[in-house]
Order: C-alpha cells, then structure tokens, then sequence
C-alpha cells in the first residue's frame, strides 16, 4: 500500500500530515508514505526529518477569496498538476489524503484524474479554497470540528504528535516545571503567541508579570524566536517569571502549565483540548476569521475563555484570567470540560478512513 500526503506549506497542514504518516507506519510499518511539497514550504526540512519520501512540485498560491486572480489559477495548476500526476503514477499511489494549503489541490486534482481515492481533512472551522473543491471529489471529508459546513463531513478532529496525544498531564508535571525551573506547587500560566502572533500577548504579559507573581502566580512566557526576550529581575521569594525565546517539547510546557494564553489557531485548540489544559484564546485580528471560528466550540463547552485582540489587556488578565488560577476547583472544571471536547484519536481515526476509501475503490 502507498499514501500520498497533501499537505505542505505551513505547520498547520504538515504536522497533521505527518501525525497520519506515523500512524499508518504503526499500523503497518511497510506501508509506503509520500508527502506532496514544494521548495519553499516547511515541508522541505519537516518531511525528511521525519524519515518520509518528499515528491516536489511547482507552487502555485491560491487566493483566500474571490478575486480577479482566481481567474488565472486553472493555468497556472496545469503544471503542477502534472507532477502531481507523474508522483502519484511513480509511487502507484492507493489513496491521497490532503490537509489544505497550495499543495493539496494539485494533488486532489491529479487524484481525480487518476481515478486514485481521495480524502479530505480539513483543521479550520472555516475550509480553505482547496479542501472546498477536494470535498466535492472524495471518497470521505474528515475535519477538526461539530461546526464544520462541509456537506458529509466526520468530525474526528486533528492529528496529532504522539507526545501530545498520549500526555498524561499530572504524571509528567514534577518533570517539567523542574526542566523550566518552576515551583512545583504554584499555579502556573502559559503564556505563547506562535513567532507572528506574539506581539499583543508578549506586551500584554510583561506589563502585568509582577501583578501576577504578587498574586501568586509563575509563568512559563515562550516570547517567540523572532522577538526580545525581557529582562527579568526575579525577587526571592517571588513565583518565577521564566521568559524562553521558544519551546520544542511543547508536551512538557502543557504538562507544567494550569492553564495558556495563546493565539486559536486549529492546532493550539485542538492541542490544548486533547491534553484537557484550558486556555484564554485570543484570535488574531486578520484573515477570515476562522481562528475565532476553532475557538468557540472548545469555549461554549466550558473548556476555555474567547477575548478579542483589541481586548486583551492588563486589566482583562486580572478580571479573567487571575480569578481561574487561583480557584483550583474552576480550574479542574475547566480542564475537565476541555479533556472532554477534545479528541486524542483522530490518527488512528483517519487510518481507518483510508483503509476503508482503500477496500471500496478495490471493491467497486
């Protein structure tokens, strides 16, 4: 059997990729695993650090909207879709599973033309251009959450990392607020914005970090790789303000954590619900929306708190954000209600959904 992934460009579409990718080798460790690429996307580092075979194609960006540039794309995917084809003809690809992103519809396309079976998962609330037509085309359309308006759609939410789907928050807490020098015993508040993201909260959050230590609270702050660490001037006897320019074991940030400040993208909520961490989101004030979108169901369920960007203040922190983590019972409601939105499985989901797309193309 040979999978072809779709999923390059962005983070967001490869590690689920990669998640599926890692499930079917542990279902079947002589299945075959190519991930559709191009030179310029993350995919290019990602996907062989893994140990998968990366096919490259010419990139071909696909506009959020209707815009006049619409018109130009069946042109300009001619080419790329025929390196799709010539991949997936070379591999004798059984199935391709596409993420989203400007890789993903070249590939359904060449799919399509090959008679290959296709399924569709899309992370965001609210689907991207490619993942629409794909969705049109597949044996089956997996997606990340209740709300999805994607016609015939089954929510299993997002692959994940192993180490985030099989975290056990409580038994690994020693461990990590050792490894961040935290206080065993205090409330603690993760505080990360991504690289991009990171302005409003890292602002916000240095303003306020001695207010919190005073009311007993340490923070773990990852300020993102592109920005200034601050300069931190720790008082004896006061709750620890760890700034890092960035965390690569993010199972040991959740473990250590009570509860996170982040950005929504379909990841971080579809992270923190599966290892039941409640967070106060923050949607980024640009694209379509859709990170408000990811957040609202995880929130209605009673696993999170929703603030507008232009809200985000000091005095928002202290009025919402303080009163959870110094009331442990609000806390373990919180995490409950969040452990239970979220889905742990949904690699080993769409393994299934591949092995079935796999038997009824065979079987038609």
């Amino acid at each position: 059997m040979h999978v072809v992934l779709a999923g390059g460009g962005t983070a967001g579409h490869i590690e689920p990729a990669l998640a599926l990718a890692d499930a079917l080798r542990r279902q079947d460790p002589s299945v075959g695993i190519t991930a559709l690429g191009t030179e310029r996307g993350l995919e290019t580092r990602l996907v062989p650090e893994r140990g998968y075979e990366l096919g490259l194609i010419p990139a071909v960006p696909l506009p959020r909207k209707p815009t006049p540039e619409l018109i130009t794309v069946p042109g300009r995917l001619r080419g790329t879709i025929k390196a799709a084809e010539e991949i997936l003809l070379r591999t004798k690809a059984d199935c391709v599973v596409g993420f989203g992103g400007y890789v993903a519809l070249p590939g359904y396309l060449a799919a399509k033309r090959l008679g290959v079976p296709i399924i569709v998962h899309e992370a965001n609330a609210r689907p991207g251009l490619a993942n629409k037509i794909g969705s049109r085309y597949a044996h089956a359309v997996a997606v990340s959450t209740p709300d999805s308006k994607l016609r015939g759609a089954r929510y299993v939410g997002i692959p994940l990392r192993r180490s985030i789907s099989t975290l056990d928050r409580a038994a690994v807490r020693p461990e990590a607020r050792a490894a961040f020098g935290l206080d065993p015993n205090l409330p603690t508040l993760l505080v990360s914005g991504g690289s991009q993201g990171a302005r409003r909260l890292n602002e916000t959050i240095q303003q306020i970090a001695p207010t919190l230590q005073r009311s007993g609270i340490q923070i773990l702050h990852a300020v993102g790789p592109k920005n200034e660490l601050p300069r931190v001037d720790n008082m004896p006897g006061m709750p620890p303000y760890v700034p890092v320019p960035y965390v690569d074991r993010m199972d040991l940030a959740y473990a250590a954590a009570d509860m996170m400040l982040c950005r929504a993208g379909a990841m971080t909520v579809a992270e923190l619900s599966a290892v039941g961490l409640p967070a106060a989101y923050v949607p980024l004030p640009i694209g379509n929306g859709e990170q408000r979108l990811n957040a609202q169901p995880v929130v209605k369920a009673g696993g999170g708190l929703l603030v507008d960007d232009a809200e985000l203040t000091p005095e928002w922190v202290l009025s919402q954000i303080v009163p959870v983590l110094s009331d442990p019972h609000r806390l373990y409601e919180m995490s409950r209600a969040a452990g239970e939105f979220g889905r742990r499985d949904a690699d080993d989901l769409l393994v299934g959904m591949v092995y079935e797309a796999i038997a009824a193309h065979q079987n038609r």
